[in-house]
């Protein structure tokens, strides 16, 4: 049985519908987190609830993922003994750093560019993994999918009006930052799925990642005032998309190189796109026409990526 459950989880059907179905959620992440924002009323500039918010969504993802896995289970799921150091870097770079620094840039950002490095994900985890980990090596396939997936993200996320030459260190270089801590993660929990239950590992680094944050933001000066009834739904919804898409990310890491699961990260901003049209509306400058042409490139970068003969 356990045999068959891995073999899913390597086949070409298992990642796809797997690591889509990741995506998807954390495609409407942005357009959810927004609405956090205006649910609680947060402020652009107010970092220290927006910290707070963070902090609280991603304490309650843990505790969410701990109680599945421990049904799933039979028992409390713990981590193996001398695990603590795994979950403390999880937590750190998965939830601490990334999310510090993403939830902060995502604030100062234009959306558009914010899709773009929020795009950039999937090649940056392929690089690190290839250079830093050196736990796969890099290949002309990887790198040739690594731009058709770039290309893709620059379809749907550019406008007419392109994009602004304005950077700041607290937008823009916040979002890259969150991007490198991202890709450290993935490589990390790479290595770690192979010694320990890797959504046993989500939940407690996403626990104690969150308590740190929520309490970081609260002596900070971070308060959380709702204005809407939405405000407590949305703050539920982003902790459950937290806790199942990077539970079953963490598993498919633990199983496949990391470049093969990165792939579909690029799908990430399209997911997003489409998820904001349908919550607007249909309201969006970005064209069906410019849909298609960019899942055409993104499907082409997994396509190349997905098709490399190396084992992880």
């Amino acid at each position: 049985m356990e045999k068959k459950k891995q073999s899913f989880l390597q086949s070409g059907p298992g990642v796809f519908l797997l690591a889509s179905l990741c995506n998807i959620l954390w495609g409407s992440a942005i357009p959810f987190i927004n609405l956090g924002y205006r649910s609680f009323a947060v402020a652009s500039g107010d970092t220290a609830t927006q910290i707070l918010f963070a902090g609280l969504r991603f304490t309650l993802a843990g505790i969410i993922t701990i109680i599945i896995r421990s049904i799933m289970l039979g028992h409390l799921a713990v981590p193996k003994k001398g695990g603590a150091h795994r979950v403390l870097l999880l937590a750190l770079t998965q939830t601490m750093l990334q999310y510090f620094l993403f939830y902060i840039g995502v604030a100062r950002t234009e959306a558009v560019k914010s899709s773009i490095i929020q795009g950039l994900n999937s090649f940056v985890a392929i690089l690190v993994a290839c250079f830093v980990f050196r736990t796969e090596r890099m290949t002309v396939r990887k790198m040739v999918g690594g731009l058709l997936g770039i290309a893709g993200i620059l379809v749907v996320s550019l406008t007419g009006s392109g994009l602004s030459a304005k950077f700041s260190v607290g937008g823009e270089g916040a979002l890259f930052l969150s991007m490198v801590a991202a890709a450290t993660s993935s490589s990390l929990i790479k290595r770690f799925g192979r010694e320990d239950d890797p959504m046993t590992l989500s939940g407690w680094q996403f626990m104690t990642g969150g308590l740190v944050m929520a309490i970081g933001g609260y002596l900070a000066g971070g308060r959380l005032r709702p204005v809407s009834p939405l405000a407590f739904p949305t703050l539920l919804y982003l902790a459950l998309l937290s806790a199942v898409a990077y539970s079953i990310w963490a598993v498919l890491l633990s199983c496949n190189p990391v470049s093969r699961v990165a792939a579909y990260m690029v799908l990430q901003p399209i997911f997003g796109v489409l998820i904001t049209m349908i919550l607007t509306g249909g309201n969006s400058p970005v064209s069906p026409a410019r849909i298609v042409i960019a899942l055409a490139l993104v499907s082409a970068c997994i396509m190349l990526i997905s098709s490399d003969r190396e084992k992880g």
